[in-house]
């Protein structure tokens, strides 16, 4: 397989903190990644860089053969890169339908001719519809999001990042805050969005069902990968468990 995202020593540096460091990655096309690690690994500050809302101190990240670093976030996007937010926002005073139809249409406001002259948004609708029911929440598609429960909240945050039809979907922590039955539900529909043929990077703290979905898994901890492989070889890793328990690496080897 073709590497669609190329991660090249990458470090993310604030003051005299360093939240990233010397980070290198791959994701193949078609591939579903896990990128774990526990509370302060650096893990979102990761995906911000690869998005754009933080820059590299140093390093490289490439997308389908475009260097990343030192573009804007709306250049990203336009070149196939998709994510869903941990914290999930959606547009207040539109109904979920229209939340969605507005990331469909998107591509009309990179040209201001183009804006000027699309009035009807029927075709947009009809896409946003058929999100919706990908994702499982087409019977709210004319409820107020602020009257929804957080799953569906959740998995409107992946329509509106897949109503751009992105190369590469980021999806940060989109599990959490749910329960089990939920999480479960959910992590099925990343399977599914996967074997449509969507590349996924999948940021989560619930291990269970990285673990379940994910061919391979790359691990961070203190800003550093410590891990890299297939999930159960890399959650065995003496490194790893000393991550997650709190133990030396000697004592969670023994």
């Amino acid at each position: 397989m073709s590497k669609l995202l190329e991660v090249s020593n990458v470090k993310v540096q604030f003051g005299g903190v360093i939240a990233v460091n010397d980070v290198s990655f791959s994701l193949d096309e078609g591939e579903l990644l896990g990128f774990i690690g526990p509370n302060g690994a650096g893990k979102t500050t990761m995906m911000r860089a690869i998005t754009g809302v933080v820059t590299p101190t140093t390093g490289s990240i490439v997308l389908a053969g475009e260097e990343l670093v030192g573009l804007p976030i709306h250049r990203r996007v336009r070149m196939g890169l998709g994510f869903s937010q941990q914290l999930v926002k959606p547009f207040r005073n539109m109904t979920v339908l229209e939340n969605v139809a507005l990331a469909v249409g998107s591509h009309h406001t990179g040209s201001p001719l183009s804006a000027l002259f699309k009035v009807g948004r029927d075709a947009e609708k009809l896409q946003a519809r058929e999100l919706l029911s990908q994702v499982g929440i087409a019977d709210a598609a004319d409820a107020d999001p602020s009257n929804l429960p957080l799953g569906y909240l959740k998995r409107l945050e992946v329509a509106r990042a897949l109503a751009l039809d992105p190369t590469l979907l980021l999806l940060d922590e989109p599990l959490a805050g749910l329960n089990h039955a939920e999480a479960h539900k959910l992590a099925d529909m990343i399977v599914e969005l996967n074997k449509a043929g969507r590349s996924i990077i999948l940021i989560e703290h619930n291990l269970g069902e990285v673990m379940r979905i994910c061919s391979r898994l790359v691990v961070q901890d203190n800003g550093n990968k410590i891990a890299e492989g297939d999930p159960e070889n890399v959650m065995s890793a003496p490194v790893v468990r000393a991550a997650y328990l709190g133990e030396s690496a000697d004592h969670a080897a023994a």
